[in-house]
């Protein structure tokens, strides 16, 4: 579960059933806005992360797959961060608490083992920016879905968003699966439903 710095998201932290991940795009814009009071301190770590990018960005061009990107991101990212992790260290006490600069360090810092995390998946993705991008429009429309008329009503909403939201990501026709499901799955197998969400779908004619 890759999360920005929230609070509430800590209580899954040693949980069995969650892997927490940081998003490095939130420390980012934590650096970008500290500009002002420390350019030389921010400008340094931001063309470090630039550097992250750099190596996320060539992983993709070469079409890697996850088991290279992991491996790319051993060798190449993970002295990267080590260095960044030591100069967070140095200098966080060189800067005020409650100056831009030292928040951006104190965030950084409190989440550092979950921005680490990424290097050791080669399916996770350096932020979370993807996911931001694709629930965008759900957001926008936020005040469009207030009144559902009940909270099952909702509930269903949120499944049904889910559901195509899904296959979009996974370049699935919507109204042909929905078509497929529907006809098959009022007598398929219920430890096989999995088979039917959109990432596994196959058609019944393939």
């Amino acid at each position: 579960m890759q999360t920005d710095g929230y609070a509430g998201y800590n209580q899954f932290e040693n949980s069995k059933d969650f892997t927490l991940l940081a998003c490095m795009a939130h420390v980012r814009r934590k650096f970008d806005e500290a500009l002002k009071n420390d350019n030389a301190r921010s400008s340094y770590f931001l063309s470090k992360i630039q550097e992250l990018y750099a190596i996320e960005r060539q992983c993709r061009e070469d079409g890697y797959d996850f088991a290279k990107r992991k491996e790319e991101r051993q060798e190449k990212s993970v002295p990267v961060l080590k260095e960044l992790e030591d100069w967070l260290k140095d200098n966080i006490i060189q800067v005020l608490p409650q100056s831009a600069i030292g928040k951006a360090i104190t965030y950084t810092l409190g989440l550092w083992p979950r921005l680490m995390r990424y290097t050791e998946y080669g399916q996770c993705e350096i932020d979370n920016n993807l996911i931001e991008n694709s629930i965008r429009p759900v957001a926008l429309g936020r005040k469009n879905y207030l009144f559902a008329g009940s909270h099952d009503g909702a509930r269903r909403a949120a499944m049904i968003y889910s559901f195509l939201g899904t296959c979009k990501i996974n370049n699935v026709n919507p109204t042909e699966w929905l078509t497929d499901v529907l006809n098959r799955i009022y007598d398929y197998k219920a430890n096989k439903l999995a088979e039917l969400l959109p990432s596994n779908w196959k058609p019944l004619n393939i």
